[in-house]
């Protein structure tokens, strides 16, 4: 299973089991550096068997490093989220789709409310320019005694603070459901060093060897249950690169594993370990979420349902103010106006659908969120209304809509690449006719990038194209277009003719689908 699809050239992302046995490869990783590395012994989980007790240290404040992953192209829209709800100021990576921010413990939980991110992480240490080593075994030995060298306490005390603040969050993904813990289901944080996670490894591994084999399997059973469970996810971006994402994944690993003496499981993880290598920029982090932000609003999928955290940023493109009648109509399943009713509530959402299917997602998924707020005690009811219509001819009064936000079919899942060619130019200009002239606004997101160009263009300046955000979506370029109504009065302008498609416009759209492809 792998968290961020990357194209085959340029790395990938694996998890790596590893084998609990010793090996005389990984003899030599504690050698130097707890001579070298004075905290490299402060955060050894075996130096103290005491750990049963908090040390007065856990409860203090302290500054950490957090990464997150955004939806790529939205890095911006997430560093502005993060100074305004925070007041922190982030830094994004060289690696599209990550950005960095310091926080306060204190301000911890705040992290988890942030809309526009995906995965968060505390960061263990991160190395900007990072020296490779040529030959592939140089380079693994190396990691192996990175290891044992990192600075790994105030990380581990976030990961347990965010087990406590996150106890009854969702299983995490990938197989992590069955894991009945209590404190917590979600990316777990920690207020406890190397030392606090010692409990399940106070007795040597040779003494519980001897008594694993005497006890009975109820014993031996609990005593599994106790050890702290890891694994880790080598996320490599670049070429030149001597090694695989599987065998940095297996050589770390094996030395966190032979340094902190956890258990390796793949699913039942307790702690899942991130290396990040891209290009020369490597990231040590610890996860703090155990499933992805993006899927806080959606509890019936559709096909080409779009990720809560993408439609935040499209609505932040638009700014929806006080009293705007924000549009969406081809919702699917009503992700833009559920995101938009819930951190946008002061403004009026209509979602609207041709498909039937789509309509009743679109209403499981409002029922769905307004149960779950009245739950909690809050106000269930959202401000937002459902419709099944045809988006060519929208029951809406002329020049009453103000935002027109919605993800249009690109051609691949839905419709078709050769529908787009009729379909795009009339829901524009019906989008044109009931936006408000002069003020209105609308935000589109397509992959159909030359069929949509050419939409525009026969609009007779209804629209006019402000900003363009290039994303990714499902493996796919596309595209966020942000186009502002012109005061144009509809049906004075030229926007109705409908001109032949020659033949060269046909082997060109031919020529992007292999591209594409």
């Amino acid at each position: 299973m792998f968290p961020f699809r990357r194209p085959a050239e340029l790395g990938s992302s694996c998890h790596v089991y590893f084998w609990s046995g010793p090996s005389s490869l990984w003899s030599c990783r504690r050698m130097s550096s707890h001579h070298e590395d004075p905290a490299a012994e402060q955060t050894s989980p075996g130096d103290d068997p005491s750990v049963s007790s908090t040390c007065e240290a856990d409860s203090a404040v302290i500054t950490v490093t957090i990464g997150a992953t955004v939806p790529t192209g939205f890095e911006h829209t997430a560093a502005e989220e993060i100074k305004e709800k925070i007041g922190a100021d982030a830094r994004i990576s060289k690696d599209r789709g990550r950005i960095y921010f310091p926080i306060t413990t204190d301000k911890l939980f705040q992290v988890h409310l942030l809309r526009s991110v995906d995965n968060l992480f505390v960061v263990v240490d991160e190395y900007d320019r990072y020296q490779f080593k040529e030959s592939k075994e140089e380079m693994l030995m190396e990691l192996q005694q990175l290891a044992s060298k990192l600075p790994w306490k105030n990380a581990l005390k976030v990961w347990e603070l965010n087990r406590t603040l996150k106890k009854k969050k969702g299983h995490r993904k990938g197989g992590n459901a069955a894991r009945a813990k209590p404190s917590g289901e979600t990316g777990d944080v920690a207020a406890a060093d190397a030392e606090q996670q010692a409990p399940p490894l106070e007795t040597p591994p040779a003494e519980a060897d001897a008594k694993t084999e005497s006890a009975p399997d109820s014993e031996e059973a609990a005593a599994e249950a106790k050890l702290t469970k890891f694994r880790v996810t080598c996320n490599r971006a670049g070429d030149k690169h001597s090694f695989s994402s599987n065998e940095a994944a297996r050589d770390f690993g094996g030395a966190v594993q032979e340094f902190f003496q956890w258990k390796a499981d793949m699913t039942k993880f307790d702690i899942e370990v991130l290396l990040n290598i891209h290009n020369e920029e490597v990231v040590i982090g610890i996860a703090l979420t155990e499933e992805s932000l993006h899927r806080r609003n959606i509890s019936h999928f559709g096909p080409t349902t779009l990720r809560s955290t993408l439609c935040y940023g499209m609505l932040r493109l638009c700014k929806p103010q006080v009293s705007d009648v924000i549009l969406d109509p081809m919702c699917g399943t009503g992700a833009i106006p559920l995101e938009g009713a819930i951190e946008f509530n002061s403004s009026f959402y209509v979602a609207g659908d041709n498909n039937d299917m789509a309509v009743n997602r679109t209403v499981n998924n409002i029922c769905h969120i307004q149960k779950r707020r009245a739950g909690k005690g809050s106000t269930p009811g959202l401000p937002i209304d459902t419709v099944q219509w045809d988006i060519c001819n929208l029951p809406i009064k002329t020049s009453s809509v103000d935002i027109i936000i919605t993800d249009m079919p690109f051609g691949k899942r839905m419709g078709s690449r050769k529908k787009n060619w009729d379909l795009y130019p009339s829901c524009l200009r019906e989008m044109a006719r009931v936006c408000r002239p002069g003020s209105g606004k609308a935000v589109l997101l397509t992959q159909d990038k030359k069929c949509f160009a050419k939409a525009i263009s026969r609009m007779g300046g209804l629209w006019r194209k402000v900003l363009t955000v290039w994303v990714n979506v499902g493996g796919l370029h596309a595209g966020v277009y942000l186009l502002k109504r012109t005061s144009a009065t509809f049906g004075q302008t030229p926007e109705d003719v409908h001109e032949p498609r020659g033949a060269a416009d046909t082997q060109l759209e031919d020529r992007n689908d292999k591209e594409l492809s």
